[in-house]
């Protein structure tokens, strides 16, 4: 909402001049329009659709966690992030992103930390307990500033932050579970238990090609996961419906839209998004064929680390790289001895080469 300053008196002698709108003045006419950023606008959605998401789950869905679990997790999350990010910038000589910012950019700051938050309320289940999912939240948020490593001068954290956290309880509790997949349909009629899955996934797909350019990576992801399921069923005893079932869940659809393709910790380019999606099915694969349970989360967490071991190394050895580079080079040649040089005022001859007058001026 704009500020309306009081028209000025008409000015005879001034109608040629052109006029400002009442709601802005010429100062604000003529400044220039903030750029689209795609990172702000993708968080905006994903925050509003998890939190209508969330409403809508504890009171038409199924959801059966406690009514307080979300509110505990996003408090806690806000707290942490508050917290974090204060004693961050005071090690690092810097001020805090949330202070001196405006309203827009202060609402940016903790949208990740209110995602996560109810992430980690919406997908486990710890019955009315709330301990569960506050130590989600609070390993979620300390992941981003505890788990990262330096890429060309900039920390970035490696790890999802919901999805670390969500791993990280189910291996400390190992009484808390995954929220069962019928909570998301649970209240609707039988005919319109497609409608929820239809619903996200429509959600998902226009959030991800519009804003996150992460396509690629949940084509490579939903591929592999078929992929998977086929050579599954061909090498083991287990049904290849089986094997394909977990796609056409929530949960599943969830997974792909709103917490595999997470901007902070995943690759940007095509052939590192395919790569990482097929690397996410391929561990899937692999831990659902040991018995692990809950193999979604444990993929996305390994494929993670192995990719954040990759850039590790990659950014030591272009660093090598340049040292080698700087001890090889060419020293600068040395200046001319003082004799050699023709006094101030001494004029230089025109027959002496252009690169020797150079020298010698410099």
């Amino acid at each position: 909402m704009t500020e309306t300053r009081p028209a000025k008196p008409a000015d005879p002698h001034a109608s040629h001049l052109p006029t400002a709108s009442a709601s802005t003045g010429p100062a604000e006419a003529s400044k220039p329009a903030k750029p689209f950023d795609p990172r702000s606008a993708a968080l905006r959605r994903f925050a509003l659709s998890i939190s209508v998401f969330t409403i809508l789950g504890h009171t038409l869905l199924g959801f059966e966690q406690a009514y307080m679990t979300p509110v505990v997790a996003i408090l806690t999350a806000y707290l942490l992030e508050t917290v974090l990010e204060t004693a961050d910038a005071a090690a690092a000589g810097r001020r805090p992103r949330f202070l001196g910012v405006p309203a827009g950019q202060l609402v940016d700051f903790y949208l990740p930390a209110h995602i996560t938050g109810l992430a980690c309320a919406m997908l486990l289940y710890g019955n009315n307990r709330l301990t569960p999912t506050i130590c989600a939240v609070t390993i979620a948020v300390a992941s981003k500033y505890l788990i990262r490593i330096r890429i060309g001068g900039r920390l970035k954290h490696v790890l999802n932050p919901s999805n670390g956290g969500i791993v990280a309880v189910l291996l400390l509790f190992p009484w808390v579970g995954i929220a069962p997949p019928y909570q998301f349909t649970e209240y609707l009629p039988d005919s319109l238990d497609w409608l929820v899955p239809a619903v996200i996934l429509v959600g998902g797909t226009l959030i991800n090609g519009k804003l996150t350019r992460k396509m690629p990576l949940i084509a490579a992801w939903v591929g592999g996961f078929v992929l998977q399921a086929v050579v599954r069923g061909g090498l083991t005893d287990i049904s290849m419906i089986s094997a394909l079932l977990p796609i056409t869940g929530a949960a599943f659809v969830l997974f792909t839209n709103y917490m595999i393709t997470d901007p902070a910790t995943t690759p940007w380019r095509w052939r590192g998004q395919v790569a990482f999606g097929l690397t996410t099915a391929a561990a899937y694969g692999v831990l659902v064929s040991l018995h692990i349970v809950y193999g979604l989360f444990f993929a996305l967490v390994a494929t993670c680390v192995l990719r954040g071991t990759g850039l590790v190394v990659l950014e030591r050895q272009k660093q090598r790289q340049r040292r080698v580079q700087a001890a090889t080079a060419a020293p600068p040649a040395a200046p001319a001895p003082a004799a050699d040089r023709p006094a101030a005022d001494q004029p230089v001859l025109d027959s002496e080469p252009v690169g020797s007058v150079g020298r010698a001026q410099r």
